[in-house]
């Protein structure tokens, strides 16, 4: 029989009334939700998506236990791909500048802590415009305690510093200078386990963007060569100690005897550094960071919920990176109070009927004060740029070969892209904009 919180859990969730259950459903406890996002860590680099190069055995366990998702897609760099993440929008309705999260935009941690979710963020924030940025920028943004996290232990808030030994954390407010001995990955995840003990008895919601695997690609704490210049071989270790520190969140949460009431959702925010090559099965993959092509966009999700998500699926539904805020708001029976372009996939996790995504559109302009925008649509085969370049994703992943006079298949997608380009912002409409 499964437990008691499982089947609360489900009837409030799923409407199974199939099932002769028969419990107070108004004492559920609202499920935890811990999502994570690696930085600089494409689709190829994970073992559950057949790499044969980096060790990440728990990522490997929980993608056999869970779902894995393999049409999951992020902007190429960082920041848009945080600011879509944050507030559940396309980068052309609230894209700013780099580093810059709007402070005028509801966010994710806004929409948990209205809701009476406790609250915290750990990790690399990078939203706010540090001190190293231009005075343009600096301090136009959004801190994390606006951003609607009560607990935070985080770099690059509103100043730069180390962030691998000897960090400079960001930790509730303050600015600490940790000692050498300290690395950074490691004091933000004993920060975000401290934090599931402290509120173990109330609902939470944990944003842990990571640190890794970002260059500078170094030694980590468990390397074998701790004074390594080779950045391959490092990467290789920022890997694996990423995946080490997710085991460490995963085993805590059964530690506390939550596991059955909390969904773990993993994903990078773009693709790998393109110094970086990598082995996806036999073939070796350069990374892509900042590429519009799938390398640069192509990234690996898994999502973890025992009882709840049937164990070994694999997922070819395309997923954007707006989606995960309606997503993690399904999951907790929060209500939207905005309009997103965020479509929830919490019915694939349950494998309930719902409306899967057709296409995914994606505005790119990371750097609006010197560069132009490139905007483009996909589906699961083809993508179509807004200059019409054409492409076949199935055979020209790195879109090297325009079709250029589409036929059959090709020629109804093209049409069906160009319509719903069509409808959609093709222009940002706060770049460069900086609301008070």
């Amino acid at each position: 029989m499964k437990p008691r919180c499982l089947i609360i859990i489900s009837l409030l969730f799923f409407g199974l009334t199939s099932r002769c259950w028969s419990t107070d459903v108004s004492t559920a406890q609202r499920p935890n939700v811990v999502l994570i996002m690696a930085d600089d860590l494409g689709y190829e680099c994970i073992g559950f998506n057949g790499s044969t190069q980096y060790q990440t055995p728990y990522l490997d366990q929980i993608a056999s236990q869970g779902m894995r998702f393999i049409n999951c897609h992020a902007q190429p760099l960082c920041t848009p791909t945080r600011v879509k993440l944050m507030t559940g929008l396309s980068n052309a309705r609230n894209y700013s500048a780099f580093s810059i999260l709007p402070r005028d935009q509801k966010t994710i941690g806004q929409y948990f802590k209205q809701s009476g979710y406790r609250t915290c963020v750990a990790g690399k924030w990078q939203l706010y415009g540090a001190e190293h940025y231009s005075p343009q920028f600096r301090e136009k943004g959004t801190l994390p305690e606006q951003a609607g996290f009560e607990s935070t232990c985080l770099w690059q808030v509103d100043k730069s510093g180390s962030r691998f030994f000897a960090p400079l954390m960001y930790v509730d407010g303050k600015n600490i200078q940790f000692s050498d001995d300290q690395y950074g990955p490691k004091v933000a995840t004993d920060y975000i386990l401290k934090f599931m003990e402290q509120k173990r008895k109330e609902p939470f919601f944990v944003y842990y963007p990571m640190i890794l695997t970002h260059s500078p690609f170094v030694p980590t704490p468990l390397s074998k060569s701790p004074s390594s210049k080779d950045k391959q071989k490092n990467f290789a270790d920022m890997v694996h100690y990423m995946d080490f520190t997710i085991g460490r969140i995963v085993n805590k949460v059964k530690e506390l005897g939550l596991a059955e009431n909390t969904l773990i959702m993993f994903v990078g925010d773009n693709g790998t550094h393109t110094t970086l090559e990598s082995k996806l099965g036999e073939r070796v993959v350069r990374g892509g960071k900042g590429k519009t092509t799938n390398a640069g966009t192509h990234v690996p999700m898994v999502a973890y919920w025992p009882g709840v998500i049937e164990p070994g699926e694999v997922n070819d539904n395309l997923i954007d990176m707006s989606d995960f805020l309606p997503t993690c708001l399904a999951a907790c029976r929060i209500e939207e109070t905005n309009q997103l372009d965020g479509l929830s996939f919490f019915h694939q996790l349950v494998g309930k009927p719902g409306t899967d995504r057709k296409w995914i559109y994606c505005y790119y302009n990371p750097r609006p004060e010197r560069t132009e925008a490139s905007y483009f649509i996909r589906d699961t085969r083809y993508k179509l740029y807004g200059d019409d370049s054409f492409y076949d994703l199935k055979v020209d992943h790195l879109e090297n070969s325009p079709i250029t006079q589409p036929k059959g298949d090709a020629l109804k997608a093209f049409s069906e892209l160009r319509n719903a380009l069509e409808s959609l912002p093709t222009a940002g409409k706060k770049l460069l904009q900086f609301p008070r």
